[in-house]
């Protein structure tokens, strides 16, 4: 095994990139075509690419996977937790939910070094330590109470962070695109469901959006997955606060938000989280050599 996390690093940064991307989308979006249905074409196009590329021949291999029952369960988790952010972000502030969304990296460093057994380094956890702290200041969150909503957002970082730890140990033992297929297969089953009562028919243009959130999010998904093939989660885990960077930017571009003060002070922290465990893993190459 190659002792560089580099790739790792460098495709889970770009997924969170691409992932932000895909919010914004989907934000664009959600004005006038419910989420549920912007959720299917996505699993949609996403499922389509898969299967123009592997064919007949990638159907068998998903159906025949040894691994299909932890594929599926992740990806209950991950419904899960969508569906448990989406509650939360309907009836918190922004920065509430997003402030205790980011718990995710903290508990899936604490999950990874409970349940892999990942030597998690104290520069591992200064990283994650800092890059949190850098996402309270940056959302500075106010008269945060114990509530049903505050619960949700938790429980989504949880899941979520426990969905990551399951794809660390389901990459080691199976292709990407047939995670991408069990994933998108589920998803696509569930959302349909509920498209059936809520659908809305989309105009051209929102027809090209909706396929370009597939495009946007199958990219982000298989730069995610193979990331989490290449380097353990306790290393990968800081770097999802980077999303909330990107975030800022795009809001800046899109809808002229201007960053305050305490926003460009923890996005350098989080940025600092990140040359931490960059750092770090290339000062401890040699001797793992």
């Amino acid at each position: 095994m190659k002792n560089s996390v580099s790739p790792g690093i460098l495709l889970t940064t770009a997924a969170y990139m691409a992932f932000t991307f895909h919010d914004a989308i989907v934000k664009l979006l959600t004005a006038s075509i419910p989420v549920w249905q912007i959720l299917f074409f996505r699993s949609l196009t996403i499922l389509v690419g898969c299967l123009a590329y592997g064919r007949g021949k990638l159907i068998h291999q998903t159906v025949t996977s040894p691994i299909i029952k932890p594929m599926i369960a992740r990806s209950i988790l991950l419904l899960c937790a969508w569906l448990s952010y989406y509650t939360a972000a309907s009836r918190l502030p922004l920065a509430e939910v997003t402030t205790l969304y980011y718990a995710a990296p903290v508990v899936g460093t604490l999950l990874a070094w409970f349940i892999l057994k990942e030597k998690v380094t104290p520069a591992r956890w200064l990283a994650v330590g800092v890059g949190f702290v850098g996402v309270l200041i940056a959302c500075n969150p106010v008269g945060l109470t114990i509530s049903w909503p505050v619960y949700l957002a938790l429980q989504a970082a949880v899941l979520w962070a426990s969905a990551m730890v399951l794809l660390r140990e389901t990459s080691l033992h199976e292709k990407t695109i047939i995670q991408l297929v069990v994933s998108n297969v589920f998803f696509l089953i569930m959302t349909g469901i509920a498209v059936i009562y809520t659908w809305q028919t989309p105009s051209l243009i929102q027809l090209g959006l909706l396929i370009g959130t597939g495009v946007v999010a199958g990219c982000a998904q298989f730069a995610l997955f193979e990331g989490m093939r290449k380097a353990p989660v306790s290393v990968l885990a800081p770097f999802e606060y980077t999303s909330l960077v990107w975030a800022f930017i795009l809001g800046y571009l899109i809808w002229a938000d201007v960053p305050a003060q305490n926003v460009v002070v923890g996005a350098v922290m989080i940025l600092g989280a990140g040359l931490i465990i960059i750092v770090s893993e290339k000062l401890r190459r040699p001797a793992a050599a």
